[in-house]
């Protein structure tokens, strides 16, 4: 009987394990079966007393194996060799060209015998020489294969149990991140829309994940006017909540410096296009509020266009240029619009837009469009939105893409010129 027998259970990419004694008669001394086959010895083995193993490690013979003698890898010939062996194999007939076989051998292993559960190489039993100096008999090798034949899937349950483990801290340490990645961006939004004479706003902002890549931001320009940046950066997740926070950094450095939003829109398309990954982009509508005159003007890195509800219907603030980190050397057309006391913009992302219904229908332009005109407030504007677009994509909608809108609405009206005394104006 063996009196010396390492259990191996490997790291992912290999197999080998730790010693631990099985109990036998005499050492050394060949015994004959005293029943009828192997797997009934090794249940009768499994079934002995129960006594709580010491907590400690026991002292152990010299010439015992009680570390790992080698890490089998998964390309080793040895491993392929073991994945089909029929059971305990004897090794010093083996000619491999096997590091670990090498390990093996000059650890005093002679025998091992593979770990096998569902058809995966778990782990390996490796035994040293018999203290007799005897070979290990057919009925040793018999008891050895159905005791592995019992170990392997208690091992395998045992691996699973440690990586589902594993995998519960690693996903609870990446939210606990996530978390606070999300308050670190919401730190980016404002916390409320400014206080401008003749102006009235109202903001929703609602990532498909737990960060995002859209943006919105109100940046204070010389004069007491307004720069109103909004952006959606071209993915989701992790990736666009960095290039999203880099865009926003680099419109603030830059409008208060050049005030202009086509000129703004073309610096940090260059930087952008230097620091940002070929496969990602930002599209962002830019425009300045000329405070109490109504006056804006704005600029476009191909976002959607916004719309604005007037007294003769709904107008689109229309401007050319290509989105913020694709091509070097872009400009970007400047525009101008006067709103009207009552004329109110909707700006939104394509989480808007491009969002599918049931039947994989996407809501659209002509639906946000008609939106614009919808509403007695601001609030109210993107309420109606969000009503609209939760009725189409129908209940269980899972969100595909970060939702962002933004209302805007011009309250005072234009400055009258006062009349000159004894007539004209």
């Amino acid at each position: 009987m063996p009196e010396e027998v390492t259990r191996t259970g490997p790291a992912r990419e290999g197999l080998v394990a730790t010693a631990s004694p099985i109990a036998t008669g005499q050492p050394g001394a060949a015994r004959a079966p005293s029943h009828p086959g192997p797997r009934r010895r090794a249940r009768s083995w499994l079934r002995r007393g129960r006594e709580p193993l010491p907590s400690t490690r026991p002292d152990l013979r010299d010439g015992l194996v009680t570390e790992p003698p080698a890490e089998l890898s998964a390309d080793d010939p040895l491993a392929g060799y073991l994945s089909r062996a029929a059971g305990a194999v004897d090794i010093r007939h083996l000619d491999l060209d096997s590091p670990a076989l090498k390990a093996l051998r000059d650890a005093g292993v002679v025998l091992v015998v593979p770990l096998i559960s569902g058809g995966s190489s778990i782990g390996l039993l490796a035994l040293g020489p018999r203290k007799s100096e005897r070979d290990y008999t057919t009925d040793d090798r018999g008891l050895l294969n159905a005791l592995a034949s019992y170990a392997a899937p208690a091992l395998r349950v045992g691996q699973l149990v440690r990586d589902q483990q594993e995998q519960a801290l690693r996903r609870e340490r990446i939210d606990q991140q996530l978390n606070v990645a999300r308050l670190v961006q919401r730190q980016f939004l404002p916390a409320s829309p400014p206080d401008l004479p003749g102006w009235r706003m109202a903001a929703y902002y609602s990532p498909a994940l737990r960060v995002g890549g859209d943006f919105y931001d109100f940046i204070a320009l010389p004069g007491g006017r307004v720069m109103v940046v909004f952006g959606d950066v071209a993915d989701k997740g992790v990736p666009a909540a960095l290039v999203m926070a880099s865009t926003h950094a680099l419109l603030r450095a830059a409008a208060p410096r050049l005030v202009s939003p086509g000129a703004v829109l073309e610096q940090v398309n260059e930087l952008l296009c230097d620091d940002t990954p070929a496969q990602i982009f930002v599209t962002c509508f830019a425009l300045v509020l000329h405070g109490e005159s109504g006056q804006v003007t704005f600029a476009n890195a191909g976002h959607d266009v916004p719309y604005v509800r007037t007294a003769r219907g709904v107008a689109e603030l229309r401007a050319k240029g290509m989105p913020l980190g694709l091509m070097p050397g872009m400009t970007y057309e400047e525009k101008t619009f006067r709103f009207q006391a009552g004329d109110r913009a909707l700006v939104y992302s394509d989480g808007l837009s491009e969002a599918h219904g049931p039947g994989r229908e996407m809501f659209g332009f002509h639906r946000v469009a008609a939106l614009a005109g919808r509403g007695a407030s601001t609030q109210e504007l993107l309420d109606v939105c969000l009503r609209e677009l939760s009725a189409f994509t129908g209940p269980g909608y899972e969100q595909e893409d970060d939702i962002t809108l933004l209302s805007l609405e011009r309250t005072m009206p234009e400055r009258t010129a006062t009349p000159h005394p004894g007539g004209g104006s």
